[in-house]
């Protein structure tokens, strides 16, 4: 291993200086940061990313991407720039100083711009995805969710980002080993996880302690996760639940306001960078970590990439890499081993994550060894059987194709039935009270379809039905109201799949014979594409069936489902 590195640098300044940057911010153009850019300069103002000290040049950028290291051959592997619109971009020069405000309104610190230049997302997709296919969630938001320009420069920090939820597990790198050595840990091996821990992790993480002779430092991620993870409410409260299971006083839980990439083996290597910088000797890496996978399943890495990436920069890196395998219950012998240890005549059981949640909807019970009883009642809170679950049903299809029509009869049959209460988001209604504003271009009609999502998301959430029928042409904005609903309960989506020539027979608004001579401009089907959903619940074609069939065919899936 090589000789200790330098302790993580915080770039808060002494307090006088704090005061004077907080009066100069009165005077500066300020940018009002997002989500995952408060996550990246959360740790960088706290020396989590250290060596950074401020968002890469594009210089450094590039560095990156194709070596995994700075231009000063420091070992990085991520890239971390300041994403920005085009107008700002415009409006900034080389040399300004810019505010960078939370969502709430302060000011956490001041950019010294070095660098403005326009990104390459797909040559950046690939050099730190490996890929350029979009159902990979880091792909797919810098695709649709990043702005095109960046920003590099030193910063100076004013604060950190508030946190109002878990207080006392929130450390930032000098807290933390300053706790380590308040309790005379030598040695520490840090896990990282974005999901709620089992048995199986649990026995994992004592082997590594044991083997390695450390503390363990439990270090889940809460800032942003993959698609579909559970919220970290839950998690949180699952973490400190099985904290009575490790040993009295050799285990430390703390949080991570960290933005995952899923960019595998890359990301490996870069967890454990951050958790050098936390004060860890070891750290886990097991098999497809921050991975990601396709939609039929498949794993954009090899299972084992990571930790060989991981064991390449061993000594690099500063800190041990400990390699683990699945760790599996032989019923035989009752009790968790790796897999490779297990004799060929006994008998393993395994529980996927599909087949718990599967359980936890239908009310199933979990068997006692693979959880604890206090994780699964907390992950039962916010797994009801669907038939307590609320739900939406997301209509997309051509103008004309009948969603609405669908859409409406649907409605009429969910409340004579009256188990949920039932909100209808027609296309129309929308755009006429939620989003008048807006216009057709591409921009636009994703902010309508967000808004649609988030209106419907937060019904779902509170146990009603929302039935959504925009045209919603796009793939990659539907797959994100996807996402974002699926949180909260379920998701059903309905393409319509009526062909044009029948929805321009029924055209009674002249909608369609308007673009066909020019008139109307980026009209779905016409001079604008509609991207059929790949992979729809229930599929529709209203020139063989009534819109009463049509309704029932989607109740008859919903019961299939569970949720009556």
């Amino acid at each position: 291993m090589t000789p200790e590195h330098p302790q993580p640098r915080s770039l808060i300044p002494y307090e006088k200086e704090v005061a004077r940057l907080k009066e100069e911010t009165l005077e500066l153009t300020s940018l009002d940061l997002s989500p995952h850019q408060v996550c990246d300069l959360e740790l960088l103002l706290n020396g989590a990313f250290s060596p950074l000290n401020g968002y890469l040049g594009q210089e450094d950028f590039d560095s990156v991407c194709n070596n995994m290291r700075l231009s000063d051959g420091s070992l990085w592997p991520i890239p971390i720039s300041l994403d920005i619109p085009e107008a700002l971009a415009n409006s900034l020069s080389k040399g300004e100083r810019l505010a960078l405000r939370h969502p709430e309104g302060m000011v956490l610190a001041i950019l010294n711009i070095s660098d403005i230049w326009r990104s390459n997302f797909k040559e950046e997709a690939q050099a730190v995805y490996g890929t350029t296919d979009d159902s990979h969630p880091g792909v797919r938001e810098l695709f649709h969710s990043t702005h095109p320009y960046n920003l590099g420069g030193k910063l100076e920090g004013l604060e950190l980002p508030p946190h109002h939820t878990f207080k006392h597990l929130r450390h930032t790198p000098g807290e933390l080993r300053a706790a380590f050595r308040k309790q005379g840990w030598n040695e520490v091996v840090a896990f990282q996880t974005r999901n709620p821990l089992h048995r199986a992790h649990v026995e994992l993480t004592k082997v590594a302690a044991e083997e390695t002779g450390a503390n363990l430092l439990l270090h889940p991620v809460v800032g942003r996760t993959s698609p579909g993870d559970l919220d970290y409410f839950v998690r949180v409260r699952c973490y400190e639940a099985v904290l009575a299971h490790y040993p009295e006083a050799s285990t430390m839980l703390s949080l991570l306001p960290l933005a995952m990439r899923m960019a595998g083996p890359r990301e490996a290597l870069w967890h454990a960078l951050i958790r050098r910088n936390y004060g860890a000797t070891h750290f886990i890496v097991g098999r497809d970590h921050a991975g990601a996978r396709d939609p039929a399943g498949k794993p954009f890495y090899k299972g084992d990439a990571a930790s060989k990436l991981c064991k390449q920069y061993e000594e690099e890196l500063g800190l041990d890499i400990v390699e683990f395998e699945e760790m599996v219950y032989d019923e035989n012998a009752s009790q968790y081993v790796p897999r490779s240890k297990v004799p060929s005549d006994h008998r393993i059981l395994n529980l996927s994550g599909t087949e718990l949640r599967h359980s936890l909807r239908r009310g199933l019970d979990v068997p006692e060894w693979f959880s604890y009883p206090e994780v699964i009642q907390a992950l039962r809170r916010i797994h009801p059987p669907r038939s307590q679950q609320g739900f939406t049903v997301f209509f997309t299809g051509l103008s004309g194709s009948g969603k609405s029509t669908i859409a409406q009869t649907l409605m009429a049959m969910l409340m004579e039935q009256g188990s949920r209460p039932v909100t209808l988001l027609d296309g129309d209604i929308v755009r006429k009270n939620l989003s008048s504003e807006l216009g057709f271009s591409k921009e636009h009609r994703d902010l309508n379809i967000q808004r649609i999502g988030f209106v419907a998301s937060e019904i779902t959430k509170n146990r009603g039905t929302a039935i959504c029928a925009p045209i919603a042409p796009y793939r990659a904005i539907r797959r994100e109201v996807r996402e974002l609903i699926s949180h909260y309960g379920g998701f059903i989506e309905v393409h319509v799949s009526t062909p044009l020539e029948v929805c321009e027979t029924r055209d009674r608004k002249g909608l369609y014979a308007k673009a066909r001579a020019g008139l109307i401009k980026e009209f779905t089907g016409i001079d604008d594409p509609y991207e059929a959903p790949e992979h729809p619940e229930v599929t529709i074609d209203t020139t063989q069936i009534s819109p009463d069939a049509a309704a029932h065919q989607i109740i008859l899936h919903l019961e299939e489902q569970g949720y009556f």
